[in-house]
């Protein structure tokens, strides 16, 4: 590992003890700032030593993903279909353990150390010695707004399993830190998508919103999208909609949303839990979680046609133009921002292959093949392989006659390995899952297949915690925290 020179340690620290991860060899400049992709996936593991969202001292062992391997991040941890909270982290400075208090200066130091190298901005001493502080003095520190957009920027770069990486700086990051209850954070997601959106000129964008501070724990935002459609439960035990949504959409109905209009592509209210103001009192888990319904001006979506099928309409499906990832925990130098929405722009293939072909999610492949009168009797007349690809076809087709930024798969993988060839020339180590860099279709034909590639853990991070994932799917200790 890289460090500091041992002096910065020794000066700062109070024990005397050094060793603080320190600056890499200075970098070139970055390439001229152009848009890009976001277009990645979510479920990455959090690191729970860094992240006090995720249990300040909690030693649970990290877990990696490895080529060739489908690692969905850390198993969801309940008891008795109860969500098993990890804490914020709680109480007063001197309720906060010296171990953790230590913990979140080392992450500040090199977060610091390494924004100073790469943006050429000195000796960071004086800067730690500040942030060592302010940590001493109230159990955490406030980044300033470049560090924040710098460190968001570094943690899309540092996404393993992120194939649109190619335009990490010029992410643009909206800081609305100010923002801690649940009203503040709705309105501050609508104005998220509508920027984002831009009729159709898709921006890559993250927004910012209050973090973690000891005793007064930040929002929540408990869908994985900001945008998402519901999955209502049939008695047949069937779902219309997606399923992947069912959960939530269930816990929605607990919380008085009355439902949409009952179609396969109702758009799901925001469930958000307020998080506590400076002089608040500390609710247990940060607040009661309440819905709202997104603005119809901030939800863009795309009706589904195809070049040569004129029938393809009949179909009714769509798709919303922005994959605003919602329920992510931005991890910067020890700060963890629990509700941070971030967006790229689709690869078609997130939508083709995987939500609208998955059997768990729409699982339209047999009904497409059908329309197409393909052989379904048996897999060898490759019906799946057909009726994936002119999903696809349509994905792609529909996007671009309605003047919406899409990418596809075999676009994408070639800037992947830009992206690779610019920083190794910078000479940054890129960490990526072979598993979730190959797209989910014709991976062979792509030059990402054709290598291999190791999962490389960095911070500044995107982290999701297990609990988000229980949230995400609705579950919550009892219906009792909801009223």
């Amino acid at each position: 590992m890289r460090h500091v020179p041992r002096r910065i340690g020794q000066r700062l620290l109070d024990d005397g003890s050094a060793g603080l991860p320190a600056p890499a060899p200075p970098a070139p400049p970055a390439p001229p700032a152009q848009e890009g992709p976001g277009g990645w996936l979510d479920r990455v593991p959090a690191d729970p030593g860094r992240c006090p969202a995720g249990g300040v001292d909690d030693a649970r062992p990290r877990r990696t993903g490895a080529a060739g391997q489908h690692d969905r991040g850390p198993a969801p941890e309940t008891a008795a279909g109860r969500l098993v909270e990890h804490p914020p982290p709680g109480g007063p400075p001197d309720a906060v353990s010296p171990a953790a208090l230590r913990r979140l200066f080392l992450a500040a130091a090199e977060f610091i150390a390494l924004r100073h190298t790469e943006e050429r901005l000195g000796d960071p001493a004086r800067r730690i010695a500040a942030v060592h502080r302010e940590i001493a003095d109230s159990g955490t520190y406030r980044q300033t707004t470049k560090e924040l957009v710098f460190g968001a920027r570094v943690a899309w770069r540092n996404a393993n399993r992120c194939i649109g990486r190619l335009y990490w700086h010029s992410l643009r990051v909206n800081d609305r830190r100010d923002v801690t209850e649940a009203q503040g954070v709705a309105d501050a997601c609508a104005d998220h998508l509508r920027e984002a959106t831009r009729d159709g000129r898709i921006r890559a964008l993250i927004t910012v919103l209050a973090p973690d501070r000891p005793g007064r724990p930040g929002p929540r935002i408990w869908n994985e999208q900001l945008i998402r459609y519901a999955g209502y439960r049939r008695p047949d035990g069937g779902v219309t909609g997606d399923p992947r949504n069912a959960g939530i959409t269930a816990l929605l109905r607990r919380l008085g949303w009355p439902g949409g209009p009952g179609t396969p592509f109702d758009v799901l209210p925001l469930v958000v839990q307020g998080g506590v103001a400076r002089g608040g009192a500390v609710p247990s888990g940060g607040g009661t979680p309440r819905w709202f319904t997104l603005p119809a001006d901030a939800v863009l979506e795309v009706p589904l046609d195809h070049p040569e099928y004129s029938w393809w309409r009949g179909l009714g499906l769509r798709w919303h133009a922005v994959p605003a990832l919602a329920n992510m925990c931005l991890e910067i130098g020890g700060i963890c921002y629990p509700a941070a929405p971030f967006n790229g722009w689709y690869m078609g293939t997130e939508i083709g292959a995987r939500n609208l072909a998955d059997a768990d999610r729409y699982d339209l492949l047999p009904r497409v093949a059908e329309r197409l009168g393909l052989d379904t009797r048996t897999d060898r007349s490759l019906w799946k392989d057909r009726a994936l690809v002119e999903l696809n076809r349509s994905v792609l087709h529909s996007f671009d006659r309605a003047g919406v930024r899409v990418t596809d798969h075999h676009t994408e993988s070639r800037r992947f390995l830009t992206h690779l060839g610019r920083e190794e020339s910078s000479g940054r180590p890129v960490g990526a899952d072979w598993s979730w860099i190959v797209p989910p279709i014709s991976g062979s034909a792509t030059p990402v297949f054709h290598r291999t590639y190791e999962t490389v853990e960095q911070h500044p991070a995107y982290v999701h915690h297990p609990e988000a994932h229980a949230r995400a799917r609705g579950e919550t200790q009892a219906d009792s925290d909801l009223v």
